[in-house]
């Protein structure tokens, strides 16, 4: 088969698989992010990536893996619309990581307290979360509060922190500290 026809056979599984899956996944109580289909060999990949408000743990990936295999298994014996994968699969469920663009309110709310880089008024900008809301994000940016309404907001991304939150100690508690050192190497024996 062409690459052109692989490449739209699998763009048409996607789109029937997002509205196989997604009411499915809607209905556990997650949220299905995307599906990707791939060829691997004589098989075909099947990424699904779900999310949830909290995140998603090892127990709900669990549960929405069983419930696309057997949506997916029901699709293969036919009993679903269709037959949208041919022959074997590899099923991957994951949840979104940290280089997924903010698009959605919901990616925005998920996403309250981090740092994001994003377009506002044709120039990058980066800001911290605030809230988001039925109106919008609020920003800190530069020790500025700015609200951006939806329409004026572009795709964001995290931006990531390692050292986001994490006390360092004072320069007193280190002063301190070699000042116990001190002490005791005058008076004590070794």
């Amino acid at each position: 088969m062409p690459p052109a026809t692989i490449s739209a056979s699998a763009a048409k599984a996607r789109e029937q698989l997002l509205e196989l899956l997604g009411p499915l996944i809607a209905g556990a109580g997650y949220d299905l992010e995307d599906v990707q289909v791939a060829a691997a060999g004589r098989r075909s990949l099947v990424r699904v990536t779900v999310d949830a408000d909290g995140g998603i743990d090892l127990d709900a990936v669990a549960v929405v893996s069983r419930l696309v295999s057997d949506a997916l298994d029901d699709d293969a014996a036919g009993t679903a619309a269709g037959r949208l994968l041919a022959g074997a699969y590899v099923l991957e469920v994951s949840s979104p990581g940290v280089d997924r663009p903010l698009t959605e309110p919901r990616h925005w709310r998920r996403n309250v307290g981090r740092l994001v880089r994003v377009e506002l008024a044709g120039a990058p900008t980066t800001g911290r979360v605030l809230a988001a809301d039925d109106l919008g994000v609020a920003l800190d940016v530069d020790g500025v509060r700015r609200l951006v309404g939806w329409a004026d907001l572009g795709r964001g991304k995290v931006e990531v922190e390692f050292n986001h939150g994490v006390a360092l100690a004072d320069d007193e508690d280190a002063d301190d500290e070699d000042a116990d050192d001190e002490d005791a190497d005058e008076g004590g024996e070794l």
